[in-house]
């Protein structure tokens, strides 16, 4: 219980705290969205390089957690196609559908990671993550491009696969971490302080932003699709997982860890890649409500069983 109560419990009574801001009034609308394009470009980077790039030399990942993790988002990217198909849902939603059941929100993994397990758990949360954006970004594109009603020239796919993959500052800083990790160089005292100062902004804003968002009238007319991307997500992925790693011979810090990645909620790019792609932006605002609130649940689980 204490593992809920200290490293999952404050990250939800600091997203309850964005709703009530948003729901009072006590800040516009407008204010989310440059704290949002600051987490982003700036904040977020700055923190997730500071923490790889402290790990030392001896930071790494074993191919096998790499190789279970990004199986196991194949899986249910797959399991999602396959429902689509079958159940006939339309083209519109089936592109969006099929990526909330597998995109996660880096925001909440940080903060829970960074509770439970430290900084030696956010080193290893950062290599899985500089090999999981672009894969599920290369993933969720190409599906939204697959069911997309626009048609799209070969440029146009380039350009959009370019932005999702190398213009993406979290995976520049994560990659930038691990390279300067290994340098085997220590960051100056001034620069340290700087990117922890900036970094140190970044989970709360994220956070009462992801809080601010959440509102249950978006899930009107799409609680069917949203119910089952969350089972999918929350559900069905970290069971996956847990056998693909085990059967991987993954354990320990790297085990918990990736079990903590696989329950997190989708995450809110969700909407903005579908609405840049003229798929179904409102199911995949419905399904990220849903996740984010039934997280909580799954990422109890996962700290109660492995951590």
């Amino acid at each position: 219980m204490s593992q809920i109560l200290d490293n999952v419990l404050p990250v939800f009574v600091l997203m309850a705290l964005g709703r009530l801001v948003m729901a009072r009034g006590w800040a516009p609308a407008s204010f989310f969205t440059i704290s949002d394009k600051l987490t982003y470009f700036i904040f977020f980077p700055a923190l997730l390089f500071l923490k790889i790039g402290s790990a030392g030399a001896e930071l790494s990942a074993p191919p096998a957690l790499i190789s279970a993790v990004l199986a196991s988002v194949a899986v249910v990217w797959l399991l999602s196609l396959v429902y689509a198909r079958l159940a006939g849902v339309n083209p519109f939603q089936a592109g969006t559908f099929s990526q909330v059941s597998y995109r996660f929100n880096t925001y909440v993994g940080m903060a829970v990671i960074l509770s439970a397990f430290g900084e030696e758990g956010v080193a290893r949360f950062g290599i899985i993550i500089s090999m999981a954006i672009p894969f599920i970004n290369l993933l969720a594109v190409s599906t939204l491009v697959w069911y997309s009603q626009a048609s799209y020239s070969g440029a146009q796919k380039a350009k959009l696969a370019f932005k999702a993959l190398l213009a993406n500052p979290l995976i520049l800083s994560c990659l930038a971490g691990i390279a300067w990790a290994h340098s085997g160089l220590e960051l100056p005292l001034f620069l340290r302080r700087s990117l922890a100062l900036a970094g140190g902004l970044s989970l709360p804003l994220a956070l009462l932003s992801i809080g601010g968002s959440l509102a249950l009238d978006k899930l009107k007319g799409r609680l069917a699709l949203s119910l089952l991307s969350c089972l999918l997500k929350l559900v069905v992925l970290p069971l996956v997982g847990w056998g693909l790693l085990s059967l991987a011979g993954v354990q320990g810090l790297s085990l918990a860890v990736a079990m903590v990645f696989l329950a997190l909620p989708t995450a809110t790019s969700a909407y903005i890649l579908s609405t840049q792609m003229k798929s179904d932006a409102d199911l995949a605002g419905a399904a990220i409500v849903l996740t984010t609130l039934v997280s909580f649940f799954s990422l109890s689980a996962v700290l109660m069983i492995f951590a």
